[in-house]
């Protein structure tokens, strides 16, 4: 037997058929955001600490959260971002629009190796950082003059971007005791 959503809502109240009706409309929406974006578990940061900044009696705080993430194009590279999460209901149903204060700080780790060519500003890291259009960014660039990389953190707004963003330089430079020649990063940009 094959039901009908009007089927459904003819049983409730007359008064919360809307809600109901909101409620089937905010899940469809949640599935298709769902299906819509591919699965980045290998692009997913690694959660390092929170610590709680406001406290809220009967829901989670708002905390700050920091984060750390390897340069999938270039080994050698690793950035820590730290973002502000959004306690309170909003924040804990994924509602809540996540202000645009970021910090960024990336170091070399080991041996810098490119794997392939790059363009200068290109996407190293993105998450999404509200139910809609706001999304926070990590950009590489090159500095071929120094031989340093460059990352930039920023949010923006499908409407309208924050001037909200943080520098990090990582001078390209010899690891250990190996005097193997350090790659130049202007050698490796389109």
């Amino acid at each position: 037997m094959l039901l009908k959503a009007t089927d459904l809502c003819d049983n409730l109240p007359k008064f919360r058929r809307p809600l109901a009706a909101a409620f089937a409309v905010a899940l469809a929406a949640f599935s298709a955001l769902a299906l819509a974006s591919p699965a980045q578990a290998a692009d997913e940061p690694d959660l390092i600490f929170r610590r709680s900044t406001v406290f809220k009696l009967l829901s989670p705080n708002d905390k700050l959260a920091t984060y750390g993430v390897d340069d999938p194009e270039v080994d050698g590279v690793a950035c820590h971002f730290t973002v502000p999460e959004k306690g309170g209901f909003k924040g804990w149903l994924g509602l809540a629009e996540e202000v645009s204060d970021i910090s960024l700080a990336c170091r070399q780790i080991g041996p810098i190796r490119f794997k392939n060519k790059l363009e200068q500003g290109d996407d190293m890291f993105r998450k999404r950082r509200s139910l809609f259009f706001k999304k926070m960014q990590i950009v590489r660039g090159c500095d071929p003059k120094r031989n340093v990389l460059v990352y930039m953190v920023y949010s923006d707004k499908l409407i309208e971007g924050s001037p909200k963003n943080s520098t990090s330089s990582v001078p390209i430079m010899p690891w250990g005791g190996t005097e193997a020649a350090v790659q130049k990063c202007g050698e490796f940009i389109q």
